[in-house]
């Protein structure tokens, strides 16, 4: 093997050493955090309970009628 390979062969095997080492350190500090109950794996949806809208459903409207919704809610 020339110099060059063996040099590059060397880095490779350090950075890989490092890189493995860095994935360990970061396990064990999420199972740490897993475990004081920092991280959880089940979070909680979402949701939006939100009471009748003073906005009408505009699916079902002509473009007129959302004109005219979109002025009266506008003050005109």
């Amino acid at each position: 093997m020339s110099e060059v390979n063996q040099d590059l062969l060397e880095i490779l095997k350090a950075l890989t050493s490092k890189i493995e080492a860095l994935e360990n350190i970061v396990y064990e500090k999420d199972a740490l955090l897993m475990k004081a109950g920092i991280v959880v794996v089940d979070s909680p949806l979402p949701s939006m309970n939100i009471a009748k809208s003073a906005v009408p459903d505009v699916g079902n409207m002509e473009w007129s009628q959302i004109h005219e919704t979109v002025k009266r809610m506008s003050g005109e």
